[in-house]
């Protein structure tokens, strides 16, 4: 099969990933084969790629926003037939063991592996995983609109809910990328009142297009004091920022796996009960309840598509802030 295989982490400019051919995964017991047809391109994979996230498995094919059909079953995985439209997320695997998982949040297990990371994912015309992590795709969603879902909706998802943000509220989203443009879309249907801080002009009329109050520059301070904030940009410089524009008991929600250095903080910022947290990751149910929801509203995810074979130039873009919304690979 042909797949984006990286050898060794490398500048995106470089172009690192080799489109090559690569022998077709064989399903092991309880997973499945997935014939791959979209994978969104993440930060994440920027992050992997680029190196910024320690090393754990080298060759590795990236990609964990998958969408694909399933093409075999290991005898052992009944939950999907044949033929069935399914998706992958960056959840691979967790041990159900550990006192994380045993209390609902295995997104902190012990012992995780992660599609595209630790396993390989998405970047490739096949893909195995366990069947108990792959979630049946809501009809109504093209592949490519589903494909963003996986990482930037359920992450989006997640910080929002840890956000706290209510009807009414008013909610700061620093860096208006994949997760950010699905986010909103919630966040406008829960209710409440959304100001987008990015330093793109072209995504702050994004931010506006899709029902923001108020679009910025990233470290502008918006109009009003906020009662949550997402950061999902991967800048700690802006944690300053967003904390200054929160209201007392304010909670700052980081959304990303990796971020560069926080500054020194004033304590003043932190004073008054307001709250810095971070999101790791996401369970099952966070999946299983933001699809649910997507579905609902529905959701609309502003795509680019590129060919798998374009896999460097995608995130050569997604790393120049030259994507609106989200890049979507396509292996058909």
């Amino acid at each position: 099969m042909k797949a984006c295989l990286l050898r060794a982490p490398a500048p995106v400019e470089t172009k690192p990933l080799d489109f090559t051919e690569v022998a077709v995964p064989q399903p092991g017991s309880g997973e499945i084969l997935v014939r791959v047809h979209a994978c969104a391109v993440c930060r994440t994979d920027l992050h992997v790629v680029e190196g910024e996230l320690p090393l754990r498995k080298m060759p590795i094919i990236p990609g964990h926003q998958i969408v694909g059909v399933v093409e075999e079953c290991a005898p052992e995985a009944k939950r999907f037939r044949k033929g069935a439209r399914v998706g992958i997320a960056w959840l691979h695997h967790t041990d159900g063991t550990c006192e994380y998982c045993r209390s609902g949040a295995e997104n902190l297990c012990d012992h995780p592996s992660f599609t595209g990371y630790t396993e390989n994912g998405g970047y490739a015309e096949y893909v195995v995983a366990p069947e108990d992590f792959v979630y049946p795709i809501p009809e109504g969603f093209t592949d490519e609109q589903a494909a963003p879902l996986l990482c930037a909706g359920i992450i989006g998802f997640r910080s929002l809910r840890l956000s706290g943000i209510k009807k009414n509220g008013k909610l700061g989203l620093y860096g208006f990328g994949a997760a950010a443009h699905v986010a909103i879309q919630v966040a406008r249907y829960w209710g409440a009142e959304v100001y987008a801080s990015t330093r793109d002009a072209r995504h702050q009329q994004l931010a506006l297009d899709l029902g923001a109050k108020w679009a910025g520059g990233t470290l502008a301070e918006p109009p009003v004091k906020l009662d949550a904030a997402i950061i999902f940009a991967p800048a700690g410089e802006i944690v300053p920022a967003a904390l200054k524009a929160l209201k007392k008991g304010g909670t700052l929600v980081l959304g990303g796996i990796h971020m560069s250095p926080i500054p020194p903080l004033d304590y003043n910022l932190l004073y008054q009960e307001r709250v810095i947290r971070s999101v790791a990751n996401n369970t099952r149910q966070d999946g299983v309840d933001f699809l649910g929801i997507a579905a609902e509203i529905p959701i609309h995810a502003q795509v680019q598509r590129l060919a798998l074979r374009d896999a460097n130039q995608a995130l050569n873009q997604l790393k120049n802030d030259a994507i609106e919304g989200a890049a979507v690979l396509m292996c058909g």
